[in-house]
């Protein structure tokens, strides 16, 4: 048995990769006590991320200028905040922030690339008073939302939509933002006023406080995978299912020795703690476990982010850390990257112009920028994933120490893990599959996985060949 299609599952049925996924002319950085938009990218096309193989050759003169500047990006906009920014994330025209003791702010980003404007992002376009997009709470220690694109539920409804488009309606959990505060456990906030386009009715509000006995007491982590959401908890990882986001009940409990941070791919959780990188099954969330003797040992394993076959870990001191997860159930090291990180505590991946690049917020030091696959740092860079081989190609020094890292616009990302479509299809009436369709392409009746053995394989391929011969002396 082999459980090594984990990644092309995540491609075949649309839940994205994290390989494609685009960050463009700025990475989003949140740091202790700000946060930063950095620029990354050349303006002019081909827009070549600076420092990088394109860009020695797309600006020859701009580059020899990068390489002079000791890899130092020159350009970055801060903002300062109410506290350290454990959790970022950048949708549309709106930056999300947790700012721990200081509540939860929604910055205004849409002219961070307009030169005419010297404040490039702010907390409201005109007044506090005619626009407020802060939650206050005891300690926000991370912020998720459903998907990095840029939806609008409420102009998805209507005749137009279901009959003539034959578009699926959003679910009920696009709606909102999910906090996670280590006091008060579970805030849900509508955000679906940022996307009508009428500056003057944003204010926000709660929408739900949540947790029911203490279960999210110490909540400082959380991803959404459609209608779950994986929290990190004292208690270790709470799955909670939100399909009636009013509603919030767990699903289970995984103990974690003082768990960090999550990412989900297909039906596996790649989840960091005090013993370094492990993995839970959530083929069925609602009976999550861990997967038992599958542990990469590392000392200070902070954020993690999964890409196709690679996981890449956020490592202190020990730097970044890349794992191969083929097989989420027998990862093994694969290379661990500490010249020039030193500080590791977020780390993204994403795709330019054909090469792949991880972003790090580097602790103390900032950002960092590795281009992973070039014709130069490698031979053999195609294919659906490559080898990475890091190379250091840009810096960026902030004024303070760098912790979390925006996720990229998921670009491949048609549906989500419990079957709610995200995108809009080309075609009229296409749509991704549903949860109960997506089912039945990997689990049998009872709700177990199905794979396909070596031996299954050799007789599978014995007999086409025996078929083929009959055919043919046929003829």
């Amino acid at each position: 048995e082999s459980n090594d299609n984990n990644a092309i599952m995540a491609q075949t049925l649309m839940y994205g990769t994290n390989f494609i996924n685009f960050v463009g002319f700025n990475a989003w950085v949140g740091g202790e006590g700000e946060i930063s938009a950095v620029q990354v990218t050349e303006w002019d096309e081909p827009q070549a991320v600076i420092g990088s193989y394109l860009h020695r050759y797309a600006y020859p003169d701009w580059f020899k200028a990068h390489e002079e500047n000791d890899l130092e990006l020159k350009n970055a906009y801060t903002h300062g905040t109410g506290g350290d920014v454990g959790c970022i994330q950048m949708r549309g025209e709106y930056v999300f922030a947790s700012q721990g003791k200081a509540g939860t702010q929604v910055f205004d980003a849409a002219s961070i690339a307009n030169k005419g404007f010297s404040q490039r992002f702010i907390t409201a376009p005109f007044s506090p008073l005619g626009h407020d997009t802060s939650i206050d709470s005891s300690n926000a220690t991370c912020v998720a939302l459903p998907t990095t694109q840029p939806v609008a539920p409420e102009r998805n409804q209507g005749d137009l939509m279901r009959i003539d488009n034959m578009e699926q309606p959003f679910h009920p959990i696009y709606n909102y933002m999910f906090v996670t505060d280590s006091e008060e456990g579970l805030i849900l906030v509508d955000v679906n006023t940022l996307a009508d386009g009428k500056p003057r009715n944003n204010f926000l509000e709660r929408a739900l406080t949540w947790n029911e006995n203490g279960v999210l007491d110490g909540a400082r982590h959380i991803v959404v995978g459609g209608y779950y959401l994986y929290i990190i908890a004292d208690r270790g990882l709470v799955v909670v299912n939100v399909d009636d986001p009013m509603q919030p009940r767990v699903a289970s409990i995984v103990p974690l020795n003082d768990g960090h941070s999550s990412m989900q791919q297909f039906r596996y959780l790649f989840v960091t703690d005090a013993d370094g990188l492990k993995v839970v099954d959530i083929t069925n969330p609602e009976e999550a476990s861990l997967v038992p003797d599958n542990v990469v040992a590392l000392d200070d394993a902070r954020r993690v982010f999964v890409s196709r076959t690679y996981a890449y870990v956020a490592a202190g001191a020990e730097g970044l850390v890349i794992v191969d997860v083929e097989n989420p159930e027998r990862m093994s090291h694969y290379r661990t990257v500490s010249e020039g990180v030193n500080d590791a505590s977020d780390v993204i991946v994403a795709t330019t112009n054909a090469s792949l690049y991880a972003y790090v917020a580097d602790g103390t030091e900032g950002l960092k920028i590795l281009q992973l696959t070039s014709p130069d740092l490698q031979s053999k860079f195609y294919g659906f994933s490559p080898e990475p081989n890091p190379a250091l190609i840009a810096t960026r020094a902030t004024e303070k120490p760098a912790r979390s890292l925006s996720r990229p616009l998921e670009r491949d990302r048609g549906v989500d893990e419990t079957g709610g479509q995200v995108a809009v299809f080309g075609r009229k009436g296409s749509r991704p599959f549903n949860m109960e369709e997506m089912h039945k392409l990997y689990l049998n009746e009872d709700g177990t996985p199905w794979f396909v053995s070596d031996q299954i394989k050799e007789a599978s391929a014995k007999a086409e060949h025996a078929e083929a011969g009959v055919i043919q002396g046929g003829e």
